[in-house]
């Protein structure tokens, strides 16, 4: 698609859910599964999609997403009243659709989920797809890409729906007078206001399960449903001249009605890639006068450590050439090709190292995914601390400027996890 033909969509400025097609689509319901590219949300759709249509695409998007664009022949779109909604209903669709470009919604092992655990009171969580027991959970919700997102997306909830997530219950249900006979304490999260007090009998499982309910609907992107419901509660009520209860669901339709107010204000969508994680893989090598070298790779992706893919490599030469065992990690990393491959690549050193790893790396990889990756270096002062970032192209300035915090994140995590690997190494050594 062309800017001039984006242009003709006139989309509005307000949160939503937008739909990349490679067929027209003319009406106003959903599009079918197999003509949907992509699915992504935004705070301003006309920005947002706007964004995909820069003249600079391939520099700031990367050639995936310049292939996405250019078969892309149309563009359907759902306003929705917050950007928690379309958050939520960004979730919904692509576990729904699975489209193609969506790539890493496809793994939900590695994405968060909202979960009800499978309790009389049930709990309330944020758990990733690998931790997930089924035996122990009631339902489930996601997988939502961004875990920051759904964090704040779960703080707003659970002021307006509070619900019970770490605390545990006495032995039996305590209620009243009796509770307060054995100097139990309520949690925390009660005396705050975000838990209803299940562990002291302040709520019924009938008006906990009223909550859960609630939550349920926001999460399945039924927001419309629930004011209805609770608009129904707050007539019947004052009806029934419970003007406490009436107020009670008064509230929380305003709280409702005003998430575009409080919600997600951060804009977390500028800093999560959603068509393929922005991925960093930072390098580094640790010995004591060329003995017990080791190399280490760690992976940041999507603005968070990911521990689980971080790995070790116990070098094979014992010299103080730092450059040699860094021709040695690289080597050894890419020449596993079912390893995810990195958008941004960190090593530590000055110029002598960027350049010496920019030329491994060229001869080792095909010449298109060369090209794809962007490589970066950090200088450190005589204390260890990042002093600057070196780069060569203007593109891997972009980065640098792009994602400069998660740069040295994963340089210091780096240097960290190295000398973790070398001490222990180290003493397995000694102790022979």
């Amino acid at each position: 698609m062309k800017k001039e033909e984006f242009k003709k969509h006139k989309l509005p400025e307000t949160p939503g859910v937008y739909f990349f097609l490679d067929k027209k689509h003319t009406t106003k319901i959903l599009p079918k599964k197999e003509s949907i590219l992509y699915i992504g949300k935004a705070t301003s759709l006309k920005d947002r999609v706007g964004s995909y249509f820069n003249n600079d695409l391939i520099n700031t998007r990367g050639v995936k997403i310049q292939s996405m664009i250019e078969n892309v022949k149309d563009i359907f779109f759902l306003k929705t009243n917050s950007v928690l909604e379309a958050i939520v209903l960004e979730a919904k669709y692509i576990k729904e659709f699975q489209p193609y470009f969506n790539t890493k919604e496809k793994d939900d092992k590695s994405h968060s989920f909202v979960v009800f655990t499978n309790e009389e009171f049930p709990r309330v969580l944020i758990m990733r797809g690998r931790e997930i027991d089924n035996n122990k959970i009631l339902k489930s919700f996601g997988p939502f890409v961004s875990k920051a997102e759904l964090i704040e997306i779960m703080k707003i909830i659970r002021k307006i729906f509070p619900f019970r997530d770490k605390c545990d219950l006495p032995p039996k249900q305590i209620l009243g007078r009796e509770f307060l006979t054995m100097n139990l304490k309520p949690c925390f999260n009660y005396q705050i206001g975000l838990c209803p007090g299940v562990c002291i009998g302040k709520i019924s499982k009938k008006d906990y399960q009223n909550n859960l309910d609630a939550i349920e609907k926001i999460l399945s992107g039924e927001n419309k449903k629930l004011t209805e419901s609770l608009e129904k509660e707050m007539k019947r009520s004052a009806k029934e001249k419970d003007f406490e209860k009436a107020k009670e669901a008064r509230d929380k339709i305003f709280s409702l009605n005003h998430l575009k107010e409080i919600s997600l204000i951060k804009n977390y969508e500028e800093e999560t890639e959603n068509i393929n994680s922005f991925r960093i893989e930072a390098y580094d090598v640790a010995h004591i006068s060329g003995s017990s070298r080791v190399g280490v790779m760690v992976v940041v992706e999507s603005g968070e450590i990911k521990t689980s893919e971080y790995k070790k490599f116990k070098l094979t030469e014992n010299t103080n050439d730092d450059l040699r065992g860094l021709q040695e990690i690289l080597e050894r990393r890419f020449a596993h090709k079912e390893w995810k491959f990195p958008n941004l690549i960190v090593i530590d050193g000055g110029n002598t190292h960027l350049k010496f790893a920019k030329n491994i790396l060229k001869n080792i990889l095909p010449k298109k995914e060369f090209e794809e990756i962007k490589i970066l270096s950090v200088v450190k002062d005589d204390k260890h601390r990042a002093r600057e970032i070196l780069f060569e192209s203007a593109v891997e300035k972009l980065e640098k400027e792009k994602h400069n915090k998660l740069i040295i994140l994963a340089n210091s995590e780096a240097h960290r996890f190295a000398i973790a690997y070398h001490k222990l190494l180290r003493n397995k050594i000694k102790k022979r």
